[in-house]
């Protein structure tokens, strides 16, 4: 299968670590350009230099607070200056904390919402005169909270259905400049951020970290949590010449641990 994505272009927002460096190393091997970003200019830095041990697509950073719109549009200029038209755009951007509804503050409420949703369209905005010219792909990085809510974690069942109806509207809207937009939604994948809400279950439950992590396990089909790369290769076969009718999906990357339909 050609997934055609040699020479091609790449923002890959939250790229220094987790999901979305493993993102980042997929497309490098598919010969794709990339730009990092992260709010930390050191892990940056060595992400890049080992993303060009690669020796495919061609790497660079930028470090960008990915609220703050200034930085935004720095990003999107430096991607153009540096690789020239913006043909992928990955939305990713680390979870919000845990808490109940009436652990949250206002100011909680606030600042994952500029996080977690108002960066996404921000960025969106950014990249749209580019890809207008001669189409493109989105993928906005959700949760599988998009299918079923996660106990104790609000603000992200909130935001992320957010997210959802962002994708499937511009799906429509952008479809005759054949941009397509999709949400990809990871389960339990093998993260510090799966490993911090493990340890807040466990100190809740007043259990070990192992012993959360076996009771999360039995309930994937697959036994099992998955890796970055396997999600990165569902999130690089959607940006990719293969995937060209699949536009305003959903796709869960979770080993069957979601059960609705």
């Amino acid at each position: 299968m050609n997934l055609n994505l040699q020479g091609k272009n790449a923002i890959v927002i939250a790229s220094s670590q987790g999901l979305g460096k493993a993102i980042a190393a997929q497309l490098v091997e598919e010969g794709v350009n990339v730009v990092i970003s992260s709010r930390d200019e050191r892990k940056l830095q060595k992400v890049q230099e080992e993303l060009h041990q690669l020796g495919k697509g061609r790497v660079a950073y930028h470090r960008a607070d990915i609220t703050n719109l200034d930085d935004i549009h720095s990003l999107v200029q430096f991607t153009r200056e540096t690789f020239g038209k913006i043909d992928i755009l990955i939305n990713n951007a680390g979870g919000p904390p845990g808490g109940t509804f009436e652990q949250i503050s206002n100011e909680d409420w606030q600042k994952a919402f500029e996080l977690n949703l108002f960066s996404y369209i921000r960025i969106i905005r950014e990249v749209l005169p580019d890809m207008k010219q001669g189409g493109g792909r989105i993928i906005n990085i959700a949760s599988t909270s998009i299918k079923q809510p996660i106990p104790g974690l609000i603000l992200s069942n909130t935001f992320r259905l957010g997210i959802v109806g962002l994708t499937k509207t511009l799906a429509e809207e952008l479809a005759p400049y054949n941009i397509l937009v999709n949400t990809v939604a990871p389960g339990r994948i093998q993260t510090d951020r799966t490993t911090h809400l493990d340890q807040l279950n466990a100190e809740k439950q007043g259990i070990s970290l192992e012993e959360a992590e076996i009771q999360s396990k039995r309930a994937i089909p697959l036994g099992r949590y998955g890796t970055p790369e396997e999600f990165a290769r569902v999130v690089t076969f959607l940006v990719s010449d293969a995937s060209t009718y699949i536009t305003g999906s959903s796709v869960l990357v979770d080993g069957g641990m979601v059960t609705s339909i």
